[in-house]
């Protein structure tokens, strides 16, 4: 199972975002990271708030850039906490190129998790597998949740 999975999943991108606010509605994106399964490449997303064409820009950037660790195959979203998340990259995404790569769903590892020691209320415990520090830096934390992926991967609970 766990090679099958290591072979077949390359086009995931675990991201991570940092914002002022509870929603792309009453707050503003600051910055994002993502990294790339199994590559490990990395993309930082800074925003300054300098306005719509900067976000354009980046949001443009990092399309380029999932399209090129993926080498064009589908991306699939994963992050420690969806929900909060994946709001903030699709708005990005749709206020800014019209589009989203990801398409319209991401993955929770806490669902993983919950489903791999079958027990659905546990949906944490998977982040003492992290090595990288969480530490809020976007890069740092998504770096710390393929980490901790790819043990869960690896046979660790």
């Amino acid at each position: 199972f766990q090679d099958m999975v290591k072979r077949d999943i390359k086009t995931l991108i675990f991201v991570d975002c940092e914002a002022c606010g509870k929603s792309p509605s009453t707050g503003k994106l600051t910055e994002f990271g993502a990294v790339a399964y199994p590559s490990r490449a990395i993309f930082h997303g800074v925003l300054s708030g300098e306005g719509l064409l900067e976000e354009k820009e980046v949001f443009e950037k990092f399309e380029r850039w999932i399209l090129q660790v993926t080498n064009g195959l589908r991306p699939i979203f994963v992050s420690d906490n969806p929900a909060f998340d994946w709001q903030w990259i699709n708005d990005g995404f749709w206020r800014t190129i019209g589009r989203n790569p990801f398409g319209w769903s991401a993955r929770r590892i806490g669902d993983f998790y919950a489903g791999l020691v079958g027990d659905f209320a546990n949906s944490s415990s998977w982040k003492k597998l992290r090595i990288t520090p969480h530490d809020h830096n976007p890069i740092n934390d998504a770096m710390g949740n393929l980490e901790a992926f790819e043990r869960l991967l690896n046979g660790e609970r």
